[in-house]
């Protein structure tokens, strides 16, 4: 059992072909739903969650963005359901969101958040203070003083901040979103997944491997997408701090199981792009910048699945069980040591 797990996950690693947990036709669509979360939100005591900047919050900015990139797409991927983590301004807790995501079985999970820069912390020098103090009982008893260093602390903004920022799950996060690709598999979902895909045991060495197969698919992808709408920003002549990994868990990211990117679209801290972030031009431009990358993240999943088309790996025809699978896998090693 555990030699055919070795030989699963090592063949899948390099292979050019990666299955899908449903089945796969040459011509299917590659994206069905893609799922916009708006970051943060007004919480039940009226309090904001999010950042705050000199006159604005991001809880607000969030959703004005990812409104007008719901229509956006709408109107340019017309096929794509979209689906929203948070319509209005209140907020959705956390668990809820990947609930929602993992339930309406997204290809796709983009959240739309606002960066900022904690408070840098001062210290201003008032003067010397006087500090009495003795030493010694009885007649040895002596009086003393000391001069001591007086400082007012105090916090000024970091203003100094700007640029996008485009994350996904954090490398040390990646065998939680490999349990929650695993546990929300599509098939998984399905009240008669038994009748198609037979005994599948989701704990399984074979179902762990293809799982584990999966997530680094998923993390191929969100790092693909990221770069893209880093592109798409450069492009517009923002400043883009790059795609990277999250060192801090972004616990949404890898609770759900597909993939799935964070995407800072400024400093809300810095005046400049504050006033960028809450303007009509400025959201405009984000949405359109996202909804460009989706449109050539679109395109690079179509050529792929052109590719895994003609390739000799071919999908299997029918739905495939994780003991169906491995035998697929182990009948192309014995042909490609034959030859």
């Amino acid at each position: 059992m555990l030699k055919k797990t070795l030989v699963l996950a090592s063949f899948l690693a390099g292979s050019a072909l990666l299955y899908s947990f449903t089945k796969v036709t040459p011509h299917q669509q590659v994206l069905k739903t893609i799922i916009i979360d708006a970051g943060h939100g007004i919480m039940s005591n009226g309090g904001y969650n999010g950042a705050r900047g000199s006159y604005s919050y991001e809880d607000e900015i969030c959703l004005s963005v990812s409104k007008k990139l719901v229509a956006m797409v709408a109107k340019d991927l017309p096929n794509i359901k979209i689906i929203e983590t948070r319509p209005t301004k209140y907020i959705t807790d956390l668990h809820e969101r990947a609930d929602i995501a993992n339930q309406n079985r997204g290809d796709l999970f983009v959240s739309i958040h606002v960066n900022a820069m904690p408070p840098i912390q001062k210290r201003e020098f008032l003067g010397y203070k006087t500090h009495v103090y003795y030493t010694g009982k009885g007649k040895k008893k002596r009086k003393h003083s000391s001069k001591v260093a007086q400082y007012r602390y105090y916090e000024v903004p970091n203003t100094s901040a700007r640029g996008t920022q485009t994350y996904i799950w954090g490398a040390h996060k990646s065998e939680d979103k490999e349990v929650a690709v695993r546990e929300n598999a599509p098939m998984l979902a399905e009240d008669n997944y038994k009748e198609k895909y037979g005994d599948i045991d989701p704990n399984s060495p074979e179902f762990v491997a293809l799982s584990l197969v999966k997530t680094r698919q998923f993390a191929k992808r969100s790092v693909t997408l990221a770069e893209m709408v880093e592109d798409q920003f450069s492009k517009v002549g923002r400043i883009s701090g790059g795609a990277h990994q999250r060192q801090v868990g972004i616990w949404v990211l890898q609770a759900t199981a597909m993939p799935s990117i964070l995407v800072e679209t400024g400093f809300i801290t810095n005046p400049q792009e504050e006033e960028y972030l809450n303007s009509e031009t400025g959201q405009t431009e984000i949405a359109q910048c996202i909804t460009n990358a989706l449109k050539n993240y679109v395109d690079w999943l179509e050529k792929k699945q052109n590719n895994n088309a003609v390739t000799s790996f071919s999908s299997p025809k029918k739905s495939i069980s994780a003991d169906s699978f491995l035998q697929d896998v182990e009948l192309a090693e014995r042909k490609h040591a034959s030859r």
